[in-house]
């Protein structure tokens, strides 16, 4: 035998003679083309499973003499959501399967089929045992024998189902589509690409009282317009760009009114026009007012000049006198704060305002935004201690659907709605310490995730966040991260109280009695001295909110155009307030004390530089110069120690 890779078959016989093996005889039968036509056949099977498994196609062979079917390919049992291994159904198990609707039209053109022994098509839907419907489209082929006799059908049958779907969704739109059409406030139009047109809408026919089919278009448009409209579309059509023009319409009853005329062309790949879609516009009043909006154009150009001017003196007297908006005030300690304002608006950097509850932190933020570069993007403004601390994070970062019970699908968080513009993060001291790392995350890597998701987004957002707490004590405490307020401490604000702004109470007082007479329709022509001067003495513990409020009520309950306010107000919620305040102002006095001088000490007395106390604090130089000063600190003291 050669070495080779044929195949052979060998058949022995053995001769025996008294017991004892004499002889073998055998012959040898090459079947090496047997077994590649079997291969080949089992290779070629094995491709119709799979053009039928992925054109969801199946195959059958049926008897129509025995009632049985003789063959089902492996892709009529995933079809009919049948187990190969319980056998191939009979012709009644087959038939409880099609939808009840269809069952009668299935059988009758079944025996009308095989009546007249020829193709015959079916389309029906199937019901299958989990209650899954199914469209099919059927195939019956007969083979016959010489007599002419039907011996078997051979059959395919192709689940239809998306299709169905696809068809019935398009039919849906289009009907929809049309009735838009019809109902649309508007002429709409098309037509091919040399101007006839396919079709008007029910609009058109009602007003110019002519066919939809657009047939005769030309004879509603004014003649003076004809020749030009034909002339601009024309270009537009040899440019493939936009139509746009103006042309009067007459209607059934024979006036003329002018229309705007707009199309779009719809090209194929190669860029040749299809077909033009567009709409008219009636602009018959505004040709009528184009004149007398002429004539008011020419009479505020002479105003134009004039109001410019106002509008600059104005704008000077703002900033004299509000300089930010409802930031109301001119005394140096509100000054001091909108220098800074001013310097840090035009630059990227984290802003971290502090001051007590109601001195207008939010006012501040918002300055610094509407200052920015990027105060044409979203200010979002977030409360963090009204929101729950297990849904901090999701309303800060998003989340994703199933992402938690409740998150039944994808929530953009505030860091994405402010996408280019400013976060405002309203007493940042309350977040919780998983959040906080999250926090830290933006402000150094510049990206976040959302809750239950993995992919990063990059965070294009400025942070200016604010607080009523200590956060010295807080990081003391444990409950704030050193690292974030180093983070959020780039330029600090501190917002002062109203008791040291007493110089911006009569101005405040004047601008909330505007607001709130205004709001109720009173006129208040002149303020009470008494009430007044109760206003300058009073500590305002709630500060600009309180004195707010205050007003609101006092308007609401004024019977005169005097105002005045009922003195047992103050002076009740003062002895309410003052113990509280004062004992907590000394114990946030001492610990500030205590933190100042702990750091002069680790510094030896040195305020600046990297092993200065301010660096150790957290604070720029000139911000300890003045707690040291305020506090009555001997700095030199920790110089000689």
């Amino acid at each position: 035998m050669t070495q080779g890779h044929e195949s052979a078959r060998c058949v022995g016989v053995h001769v025996f003679d008294n017991g004892t093996l004499k002889t073998i005889v055998g012959t040898a039968m090459d079947v090496t083309e047997h077994e590649h036509l079997t291969r080949q056949l089992q290779r070629r099977e094995a491709y119709l499973a799979e053009a039928q498994r992925l054109s969801h196609t199946g195959s059958f062979v049926y008897s129509p003499e025995s009632r049985k079917t003789l063959y089902w390919s492996e892709e009529m049992f995933r079809i009919f959501g049948l187990d190969p291994r319980h056998g191939i159904p009979d012709y009644d198990e087959t038939r409880r399967l099609v939808h009840p609707d269809d069952l009668d039209m299935v059988s009758k053109s079944c025996l009308q089929g095989f009546r007249e022994k020829a193709d015959f098509t079916q389309d029906y839907r199937v019901l299958l045992r989990d209650g899954t419907v199914k469209h099919l489209h059927v195939i019956w082929h007969p083979a016959l024998n010489e007599a002419g006799e039907v011996v078997e059908y051979f059959g395919t049958a192709m689940d239809v189902t998306e299709r169905e779907h696809a068809e019935e969704a398009l039919r849906r739109s289009e009907k929809e589509l049309r009735s838009v059409i019809e109902t649309i406030p508007a002429m709409v139009w098309s037509a091919l690409p040399d101007g006839s047109n396919v079709l008007m809408n029910k609009r058109w026919a009602d007003y110019t009282g002519l066919s939809a089919t657009g047939l005769g278009w030309q004879v509603a448009v004014h003649p003076d317009d004809l020749g030009r409209h034909l002339d601009a579309f024309y270009e537009s059509s040899a440019k493939c760009v936009p139509f746009q023009d103006e042309v009067r319409l007459r209607r059934a009853d024979g006036e003329f009114r002018w229309f705007i005329v707009a199309g779009v062309p719809l090209r194929d790949e190669k860029g040749n026009i299809l077909r033009w879609y567009g709409m008219l516009h009636d602009i018959e009043g505004r040709k009528r007012a184009k004149d007398s909006l002429q004539r008011a154009f020419d009479e505020i150009k002479k105003l134009k000049d004039q109001l410019y001017r106002e509008n600059i003196a104005l704008r000077e007297e703002i900033d004299r006198t509000s300089l930010f908006e409802e930031i109301v005030g001119a005394s140096p300690a509100l000054k001091a704060v909108l220098a800074r304002v001013v310097k840090v608006a035009p630059t990227y950097s984290t802003v971290l305002i502090t001051g007590e509850t109601g001195t207008g932190k939010e006012l501040v933020a918002r300055a610094i935004h509407k200052q920015s570069q990027c105060s044409s993007r979203a200010f979002v403004s977030v409360s963090c201690a009204a929101i729950p601390a297990p849904l901090i994070a999701s309303e800060l970062f998003g989340h994703e659907k199933g992402a938690f019970t409740g998150a039944h699908q994808r929530h953009l968080g505030r860091f994405e709605l402010a996408e280019g513009g400013t976060i405002f993060l309203d007493e940042v001291g309350e977040l919780p310490t998983e959040t906080q790392i999250a926090l830290l995350r933006v402000l150094q890597e510049h990206e976040f995730e959302r809750v239950g998701g993995n992919q990063a987004f990059q965070a294009n957002v400025r942070v200016i966040a604010a607080t009523n707490r200590d956060l010295g004590a807080a990081i003391e405490g444990g409950t704030f991260r050193r690292d974030l307020f180093y983070r959020l401490n780039v330029f600090p604000i501190e917002m002062p109280p109203l008791r040291e702004r007493k110089g911006d109470i009569p101005i405040l007082v004047e601008y909330f009695i505007a607001r709130y007479a205004g709001k109720v329709g009173k006129k208040i022509r002149g303020i009470n001295k008494r009430t007044l001067d109760l206003f300058q003495s009073y500590p305002w513990p709630g500060n600009i909110r309180e004195l707010q409020n205050v007003i609101e009520r006092s308007i609401i309950l004024c019977e005169t155009e005097t105002f005045s306010v009922d003195e047992s107000w103050l002076v009740r919620e003062s002895r309410q307030t003052q113990p509280t305040s004062q004992a907590l102002s000394g114990k946030l006095v001492a610990h500030q004390k205590e933190m100042i001088e702990a750091a002069l000490a680790e510094s030896r007395g040195r305020i600046s530089g990297p092993k200065g106390a301010a660096a150790k604090l957290g604070i720029p130089p000139s911000t300890l110069e003045s707690q040291i000063r305020s506090l009555k600190i001997n700095k030199h003291h920790f110089k000689a120690a």
